[in-house]
């Protein structure tokens, strides 16, 4: 297979730009594109690598001749979490897959899931162990992974649970237990245990533990994780612990003691990221459950986790167990329609990683192969994704739907000669919003045609066409309107929209819509 791989995943501006042809491409020309501008173009004289002249921050395309990729220029790394994972580790691992992983899909970080010895002893296994489960893991593969992923352009995360002590070390901790009524600990059935994780003494080895490891390993920072529960408990030693307020101190604690570490600490299932949120860790990372089954309900996570954030990025970690019951094409397109929520949102996924793997299941040494259809898929909308970072991820952006469109306001709307438009996530409708950044209005299209409900993990039909559809919106006095619109399944980047003068209207008719298209009205 023939494609483009940029060299980083994301360049800082002082880093030359470089794209990789993997495979045989024809002679022609390098076209970069940012947004609707060509900002460059270059003769590829069909051989070796494609160097490409300097640019200032922000996100681009790259094309050359039907092949596509992107690339992020940023001056600082942590403005965004396009989110990875590896779970192996085995002694004879080859490495080079999670490159390409992490360069195709411009992951920005990955996550090192269940590479400790145990859960309260990180690094207690001397060079080789099996983990806690039976998984044969050897730091030296650790250690190679970790360097991979960094000169891949990441950030490279190791996962540690803040308060989960195993059977052999649970002597030393059950004082700072956190105890059911019955007077039982908490327990992850009956492999770990929980403790207070503000307790002073479990907090200062669990810092020092963490420590050892960014020397050892060379970890970028950590992934901090729970499990969802208790909410509240009575400590061994009689101490009524609100575990929020906890995890709050915890990070806290962490942050103080590795103010440089990149920290990412887990709300499973939105518990209790209005507190989390607003501490000194660099994402707002959220593990969704039921309730939130529907792709409304995620999206509703979404929002109040970004007001919550102040800023920064927002991930999702919507495993997508499809995968494991339904054909690949049916499953393809249940990720789609989450991609879309999440991405018009302003929120990524963590779902691929390794060497072409997708979770299905929160332990993620149970991944999923990948099929060449997903992907594909990946590739399109990740690209997507990158391409129209302005118009999708900034925290300046402002939802205006209930404002702009709509009878009353009669702003700016979209028609379907087929199909009904609806404010939420509703089966049968396309699902539309208005965001504005500036002095341009967004306008996301989700296709929900065809489907007989809005459940994010589960076997998708294939959208139905929802029909011709015009957009209308108010000109202003001797402005001439520009209109562009963007599909991840068609050509991936902004393309302009005719539009016709209508007296104090403006029109436009749009490209047939598919799963997701992105249309920008600049005022």
């Amino acid at each position: 297979m023939t494609e483009l791989l940029p060299t980083k995943a994301s360049y800082r501006p002082d880093e030359p730009i470089a794209i990789e042809v993997r495979g045989t491409a024809p002679k022609g020309t390098v076209r970069v594109w940012h947004l609707h501008e060509l900002v460059a173009e270059l003769a590829y004289a069909g051989a070796g690598a494609i160097a490409l002249p300097a640019l200032p921050p922000g996100s681009y395309a790259v094309e050359l001749e039907g092949l596509r990729t992107a690339i992020e220029v940023a001056a600082d790394p942590r403005r965004r979490l396009r989110y990875g994972f590896v779970a192996s580790y085995a002694p004879d691992k080859d490495v080079a897959g999670i490159s390409d992983t992490v360069r195709r899909l411009h992951l920005t970080g990955v996550q090192f899931y269940d590479w400790a010895y145990r859960h309260a002893d990180l690094m207690g296994g001397g060079d080789t162990y099996r983990d806690a489960l039976d998984q044969p893991i050897a730091l030296s593969t650790v250690q190679s992974l970790v360097a991979t992923v960094r000169s891949a352009g990441a950030r490279a995360l190791g996962y540690a649970a803040v308060y989960a002590v195993g059977p052999k070390e649970w002597d030393a901790w059950k004082h700072q237990a956190l105890l059911k009524a019955g007077g039982e600990p908490y327990a992850l059935g009956d492999f770990l245990f929980i403790v207070d994780p503000a307790a002073p003494d479990w907090l200062a080895h669990f810092a020092d533990d963490l420590r050892k490891s960014i020397d050892a390993l060379g970890f970028d920072g950590f992934h901090l994780d729970q499990y969802g529960y208790p909410k509240r408990a009575i400590r061994a030693d009689g101490v009524d612990v609100d575990v929020a307020a906890s995890f709050v101190t915890m990070i806290g604690a962490v942050r103080a003691a590795l103010p440089e570490a990149h920290l990412v600490f887990n709300n499973v299932n939105d518990f209790p990221t209005g507190l989390t949120a607003r501490t000194q860790q660099d994402a707002v990372y959220i593990e969704p459950w039921a309730p939130q089954l529907t792709l409304q309900a995620l999206a509703d996570t979404v929002v109040r986790a970004r007001a919550a954030g102040q800023g920064k990025p927002v991930v999702l970690a919507a495993y997508q167990h499809v995968y494991d019951s339904a054909p690949a094409a049916e499953s393809d397109r249940a990720t789609a329609l989450t991609m879309a929520m999440l991405f018009s949102h302003g929120a990524t996924q963590l779902l691929a990683g390794e060497a072409d793997r997708l979770l299905c299941d929160p332990y993620y040494v149970r991944n999923h192969v990948m099929e060449d259809s997903t992907r594909a898929l990946l590739k399109r909308w990740y690209d997507f994704l990158v391409v129209h970072d302005e118009l999708l991820m900034p925290a300046s952006l402002c939802e205006v739907t209930h404002s702009y469109a709509g009878q009353y306001n009669d702003d700016l709307d979209v028609s379907f000669a087929d199909a009904e438009i609806s404010v939420v996530a509703e089966a049968g409708a396309v699902w539309r919003r208005i965001v504005r950044g500036g002095d341009r209005l967004i306008v996301h299209l989700i296709n929900l045609c065809g489907q007989t409900d809005t459940l994010w993990d589960a076997p998708r039909h294939a959208s139905t066409s929802p029909g011709a559809a015009t957009l209308r919106f108010k000109r202003l006095l001797g402005r001439t309107p520009r209109v562009w619109a963007a599909d991840p399944d068609g050509v991936g980047r902004l393309e302009p929209v005719v539009v016709a003068d209508e007296g104090d209207l403006a029109s436009a008719v749009l490209p047939s819509l598919a799963i997701w298209q992105v249309v920008v009205v600049d005022l």
